[in-house]
């Protein structure tokens, strides 16, 4: 099993990265594979709204960085979607991200249906609930089975490192993680048993 970790922010090793990564490590302790995606130096261009994609099963758009991540996404087993709180949203790059993965997914049913998925936000000060929203909504739109934890899915600091002092958040980050390890392998057996 593998899960990717899609990063929105525009700092590759910043406060999302490190949330992102403490789920992974969780992950990890149970075997399962994980791969973090970074935006930050790449390009992702906003959807067209041509609708090319239809039968397809990717963007017509070929000349930046969306195909490559999102045959990603659609080749893992579970999706983390992570972003840094902008404006009280998620950060430009993720939103033309997942603008584009939800034309391809809508003209292309099924693409990420059972995968297991969660949404983190890395959050200075107020917004984490929008951009937490924003991408979950992405997620359960898309057929995605949205892991829980113990409080919303955020982790407060503003620069790099600040939110490994936020202890209830990273606790909730590992909890985060045990549970979509928990619920990756339930899945998994029950796929198993068919």
């Amino acid at each position: 099993m593998k899960v990717i970790g899609i990063n929105g922010s525009a700092r590759k090793n910043g406060n999302t990265s490190i949330i992102i990564k403490s789920i992974f490590m969780e992950l990890e302790k149970k075997g399962i594979e994980t791969e973090l995606i970074q935006l930050a130096d790449k390009t992702v261009k906003g959807c067209m709204g041509c609708f090319g994609c239809k039968g397809r099963k990717q963007c017509v758009i070929k000349d930046d960085f969306f195909n490559d991540c999102f045959d990603k996404m659609v080749n893992a087993d579970g999706i983390i979607l992570g972003s840094p709180v902008y404006s009280a949203d998620i950060t430009s790059k993720m939103k033309a991200f997942l603008e584009r993965a939800g034309v391809v997914v809508a003209t292309n049913p099924g693409m990420l249906k059972h995968k297991v998925g969660a949404s983190v936000a890395a959050v200075r000060r107020g917004g984490g609930m929008t951009a937490v929203d924003i991408l979950n909504h992405f997620l359960l739109n898309k057929e995605v089975f949205v892991v829980g934890s113990t409080y919303w899915n955020m982790v407060y600091g503003k620069d790099i490192g600040d939110v490994i002092n936020d202890g209830e958040g990273m606790r909730n980050m590992k909890n985060l993680g045990e549970n979509m390890a928990w619920l990756m392998e339930k899945l998994s057996r029950a796929h198993e048993n068919k």
